[in-house]
């Protein structure tokens, strides 16, 4: 007879094939049915709104899980004490398999869930543009703009590459760090130098 343990740990390996199997599904279709997921992941319907009462309990979490990763990532960054452009450059080639992984979040983020994903992401978006206002205090980053408008722009691009190059492969970590560095008014040449040979 299974002890209570076990039923825990296979509750929550259930709980975290089906968010996998979310983010793959979703990837590929941002509009596919709880249906979809349970079948995909193996399951039932059942199964799947035991752990998620509604699509949106499912979006949240798969958000919780993207900004836990990635505000982790930016508070290593963050805490440097590199350059604001150098430190960009890092956040982006850290980060990038989690964009890459979370892409669908982008185009949830336009729809229906816009509010509770904006929400979620608060966090994220004060770390991003604090490390932008340190860029422009320190002449680095263009300063045309507000620090806030101006981090979401060079964030925005980095989503939009993972969201186009659908093979995870270093030519669009680099698109996506040169893009989001001449985003934030760093010069082309100085953009490329940055990255170098880094994938």
């Amino acid at each position: 007879m299974p002890t209570e343990s076990s039923r825990v740990r296979s509750m929550n390996e259930t709980r975290n094939r089906i968010l996998d199997v979310a983010l793959d599904v979703l990837g590929e279709n941002p509009d596919a049915a709880m249906g979809d997921i349970a079948s995909a992941a193996g399951v039932v319907r059942r199964t799947v709104y035991d752990h998620f009462p509604s699509r949106l309990d499912l979006v949240r979490t798969l958000t919780e899980r993207a900004v836990t990763e990635m505000t982790a990532v930016l508070t290593e960054v963050d805490a440097s004490d590199a350059e604001a452009a150098v430190a960009w450059v890092e956040f982006v080639a850290r980060v990038w398999p989690v964009a890459h992984r979370y892409r669908v979040l982008l185009a949830l983020r336009r729809g229906e869930y816009s509010e509770a994903i904006h929400g979620l992401l608060g966090p994220v978006d004060e770390l991003l543009a604090d490390l932008v206002k340190r860029g422009q205090d320190s002449g680095v980053f263009a300063q045309h703009l507000p620090a806030g408008i101006l981090s979401q722009i060079a964030y925005g691009v980095v989503f939009s590459i993972a969201d186009s190059d659908l093979t995870d492969e270093a030519p669009g970590a680099r698109a996506a760090t040169i893009t989001s560095l001449l985003m934030l008014g760093v010069p082309e040449t100085r953009a490329i130098a940055l990255v170098g040979d880094q994938p």
